[in-house]
């Protein structure tokens, strides 16, 4: 083999595993981690046995997919972390959490595993978690907003189990109610009430692309946006209509 064929070789490999991550984000956002290998291929435009190749398991492939997702969501922390407010960026983003998670099947799954958030241990991803997490926590006890025996684990933990009722809530057609409820939990005693967003008409409530779960900017009118582009505003109209159909 020429060393030019070797490069153009590990250059399709490349493209390859980038449309398996892209395809894969996709699908695992949309239906969470049942959907099927084949189906991840299909949308990647390659065969079962090209992923296969790049990801052992699905389980390893779906990981992947959350891992970046998490790094996403560490990223946005970090950018809270010099915030005028630390009780509103601490609450706030333990919303963005959840919130991001219910308009993603894959970071929803993930985060309502049975262990939890620490499932997120992937890489360095998990400390990187845990550092950003306990700096706005810190944060926002100095400023008085959290009550000061709350350490990142408790966080953690009523993280993944509001996640849980939050699902179970917005089934019943209440919104950011355990989100609420958890919040004024943190605070300490006679503390300000937590409103959540979705449930103020008023606010413009930051949410994940309702297609692939992209951080979405609000609207040059204010209002919410619902997609993170083109692409995926095209593919929600098309799936409409199929169900329309």
């Amino acid at each position: 083999m020429g060393v030019d064929e070797g490069t153009r070789l590990r250059a399709d490999a490349r493209r390859n595993r980038e449309r398996i991550l892209r395809a894969a984000q996709e699908a695992f956002a949309e239906e969470g981690r049942l959907v099927p290998l084949d189906e991840i291929a299909r949308r990647a435009n390659v065969g079962a046995g090209t992923v296969y190749r790049h990801f052992p398991t699905k389980e390893a492939l779906f990981w992947e997919v959350v891992s970046h997702r998490l790094n996403g969501i560490v990223t946005d922390a970090r950018a809270l972390l010099t915030a005028a407010d630390p009780g509103a960026a601490f609450f706030g983003f333990f919303a963005a959490v959840v919130d991001r998670a219910m308009f993603n099947h894959a970071l929803c799954e993930a985060l309502a595993d049975e262990g939890g958030i620490d499932r997120f241990k992937v890489g360095c991803i998990d400390a990187e978690f845990n550092d950003v997490l306990g700096a706005l926590l810190r944060r926002a006890q100095q400023a008085g907003a959290v009550r000061g025996d709350v350490d990142v684990a408790d966080v953690r933990a009523v993280m993944s189990g509001c996640l849980v009722m939050e699902r179970q809530s917005r089934a019943a057609g209440r919104p950011g109610r355990m989100i609420e409820l958890v919040g004024d939990a943190l605070r300490p005693p006679g503390g300000a009430v937590t409103k959540h967003p979705s449930r103020n008409e008023s606010s413009n409530e930051t949410r994940g692309c309702a297609v692939c779960g992209a951080p979405l900017q609000t609207a040059g009118t204010g209002r919410p946006a619902r997609y993170c582009g083109q692409a995926c505003r095209q593919k929600a109209h098309r799936r409409r209509h199929r169900t329309n159909a």
